[in-house]
């Protein structure tokens, strides 16, 4: 557990260092977000949010292969994680050029194929799905197709949830948390190794998206633009294929207290990330359907995003993230406690969460009203 720290502080310092860089060579090479009617900041913003990120996790990826107990590891530790970072490599710099030139969405959309297609063909790639108690394996054909969709589909989702300040960076570090969690307790519970690709990964996707936040939170002074955005997302969706990879199905079965009985944790790498980002992910589906009925393109832009509306309902900028965040950390953690925890309370108390956090929505900017009108 020490090294992961280890692992979280090298990303999180390093990014964070490296964003004031990046912020001035945003400036210097003209990538601005300039202001449009879509948008919710006022001033033009410099991107380059993703290569700092991605410096953080080159760092936290070196410092690693050093580190005594991971460095004495299985190299199917580090040849995940470096084909991770390849790949992730590939996606962040689509997304710089993006951020420089405005790719359309055919030409990043091949980016994310390629930079996925990259990562399979290092062995990075789901083996088996889990589906109704069994397990079916996979030929090569059917694991590329599956996991480019899983990796493809979760950084697009990152990708349009990334509309308020620090949106993208706060939820996919909750969700990182919660994964490595779910990583090392699984690992833990099972008497296997606790030295996981997917630990490292999430340990170090956590330390640069908090790394990242200092400089991304409302009012930001940079944006992680879609070079930050889908870096993250991609890596989020690589850690969790990288477990099922590492561990034979019957040796993720088993949860704590017994709860081997539930499916849920063999079922977990495969779900969580869109557990995690279910909201995004629900958000671009409705994106999707409310622009091909208005006869749009399905990547046309617009303002009808679930943040937009939690703007428009009452809720100040830093609110609306905060309760982003608490969505995320409700699904990803709650996904993690009932996979793994046997019983009805753990159900009951991931419901009561739920119904707090959906009143909050709806009832702060009412109270609110009402205290500023009395």
């Amino acid at each position: 557990m020490r090294e992961y720290l280890v692992v979280f502080g090298i990303a999180l310092g390093v990014t964070y260092l490296l964003a004031s860089i990046a912020r001035m060579l945003a400036y210097r090479f003209g990538a601005v977000a300039r202001v449009r009617d879509r948008d919710v900041h006022a001033i033009p913003t410099p991107y380059f949010g993703g290569p700092a990120m991605l410096g953080g996790l080159i760092a936290a990826y070196l410092v690693a292969t050093h580190l005594p107990f991971l460095s004495m590891a299985d190299d199917g530790v580090f040849k995940d994680a470096r084909a991770v970072v390849l790949g992730g490599t590939v996606v962040c710099v689509v997304g710089i050029v993006d951020d420089l030139y405005e790719l359309d969405a055919l030409s990043k959309f091949a980016g994310q194929v390629l930079a996925g297609v990259i990562v399979v063909a290092q062995g990075v790639q789901f083996v088996y799905l889990p589906l109704y108690g069994n397990y079916i394996g996979l030929d090569q054909a059917q694991a590329l197709i599956f996991t480019v969709l899983l990796i493809v589909g979760t950084a697009n989702a990152v990708n349009f949830v990334d509309g308020l300040d620090g949106l993208a960076a706060g939820m996919v570090a909750i969700g990182a948390v919660a994964f490595f969690a779910y990583a090392f307790v699984l690992a833990v519970e099972n008497g296997e190794t606790r030295a996981i690709a997917a630990a490292l990964l999430t340990a170090a996707l956590a330390g640069a998206c908090i790394g990242i936040l200092p400089h991304n939170f409302f009012p930001a002074r940079m944006f992680i633009g879609d070079s930050g955005s889908m870096l993250i997302g991609f890596v989020l969706a690589c850690s969790s294929i990288s477990l099922t990879g590492q561990f034979p199905a019957t040796s993720i079965s088993e949860g704590i207290g017994g709860a081997q009985n539930s499916f849920l944790p063999s079922l977990l790498p495969l779900i969580l990330p869109f557990a995690i980002l279910v909201v995004p992910f629900v958000d671009l589906a409705l994106a999707v359907v409310r622009r091909t009925r208005a006869g749009r393109s399905p990547f046309s832009p617009d303002k009808m995003h679930i943040h937009h509306r939690l703007l428009e309902i009452g809720h100040s900028h830093r609110r609306a993230v905060l309760l982003m965040y608490a969505f995320a950390g409700l699904v990803a953690f709650g996904s993690v406690v009932i996979s793994l925890f046997s019983g009805w309370q753990s159900i009951a108390g991931f419901a009561t969460l739920a119904v707090i956090t959906i009143a909050a929505v709806f009832l702060l900017p009412k109270l609110e009203e009402k205290v500023w009108s009395s």
